[in-house]
Parts: C-alpha cells; structure tokens; sequence
C-alpha cells in the first residue's frame, strides 16, 4: 500500500525543560501527538514486538517490565514500567550513554494522545553535543518516529514502505520537513528560555546533519 506523505506530521506538541532525575541536573525533550486510534490499537503498534518493525525499526527482545530490548543498529534498554494500555517507561542506552524514554496514552475524545519524554542527563560527557545541535538532535527523530507511526495506523497497520520512506527523505520534500522539524525544536528551546540566536544556529546544523548538508 502506497503511503501519502503529502501532509507529513511529526509531533503536534513540543517542550524543552529542565528537571532533576535522581538528584542529578536533567534536559527533557518532549512532543505529543493525537493518533485517530483507541489506546489498546496505539498500545500494541508501541509494544507488539512483531508489529513494533512495520514503522519503526526492527528490535528483538522481551518487551515486558524488567525486560531487555535491542533497536536493530540503534538503541538498547531495559522496560523499567510496563502498564498497559497506559504507561510505558524504559532506559534508552546507546553511544555508552544512558538516558530515558517515557511514553503515556491517554483517550481525548477525538483519539489516543501519546506524549513521549527523553530525559538525558545535563553533564559534561553529552555538553558538546547539546551545545552544537540542541534539543533537534534528539526531537527530530523522535518525529521521523511520530510521522512513520502516523503512516503505520492510517493504513490499517501495513508496513512503511522502506524503499519509498527512503526515497521520501532524499526527497526536496522529505528535507523541508526534518528541517521544519529541527526549527520547531528551536523555537521550543527558545519558548524554554534559550537565546533566540542561539536556539536557531542550534536548529540550523541540526537540520543540516539531517539532509546531509
């Protein structure tokens, strides 16, 4: 089944802030977006280890609290709350670095409304990183993951096309979105407080490492 990317969305929602995460200094990126689904359809494209590869990426595993998962060339962790069909929490370890991911469902009379957190750890092991690229670097895949879910669900659970998804992203279309993407997560940055100049430099080579130039 051919997918439509004519109206391409990741999330609907963005935030940057600042929290603490045990006792220690932490950045949060957040964004949410409302899937037209009820929360038992939404939780299983998010937890069926089978179905997780149709808009994701391929990931092996045991998908159940104190279980291990493994994003086939990207991240590891372990389920650390698993209440379905409502919560989700899990490390996200990956590049020797450990970080957390929490995804919440919540039924909002037009859909399912899933709000996905990254918290990572403000230090000085991951300082160079947030100073070149910001909360981009982090958002503008988890939006890539919003819009291929988004593909997932309106074509009643097919796989994502990869060859075409892949051709989609070289596309002149494909590279406006990332970078509408990455400015957004500036503009998130700057609604948390960051220098306006320096929230869009930051946004601007995020967006640039994502197309490639």
């Amino acid at each position: 089944m051919a997918m439509d990317y004519s109206d391409a969305l990741g999330a609907e929602f963005r935030e940057v802030r600042g929290a603490t995460y045990d006792g220690k200094p932490v950045r949060v990126v957040s964004g949410a977006r409302t899937y037209a689904t009820d929360p038992d359809d939404l939780w299983d494209a998010l937890t069926n280890i089978e179905r997780i590869p149709r808009w994701f990426l391929p990931i092996t595993g045991d998908l159940r609290l104190g279980g291990r998962y493994q994003l086939e060339g990207n991240a590891a962790g372990e389920i650390t709350r698993c209440d379905p069909p409502e919560a989700l929490d899990a490390t996200w370890e990956f590049g020797g670095h450990v970080s957390w991911v929490t995804v919440r469902l919540a039924f909002d009379g037009h859909g399912t409304r899933l709000t996905l957190e990254h918290t990572m750890l403000k230090d000085e092991a991951g300082e160079e990183h947030w100073t070149q690229f910001g909360p981009g670097a982090t958002g503008v895949g988890w939006d890539l993951s919003f819009l291929g879910l988004a593909l997932h669900l309106d074509s009643g659970g097919a796989p994502i096309d990869r060859e075409a998804n892949d051709a989609w992203m070289a596309s002149d279309a494909g590279k406006a979105f990332m970078r509408a993407c990455a400015d957004a997560w500036g503009a998130a940055h700057i609604a948390a407080g960051e220098a306006p100049d320096v929230a869009r430099a930051m946004a601007a080579r995020t967006g640039a490492a994502y197309v490639g130039k």
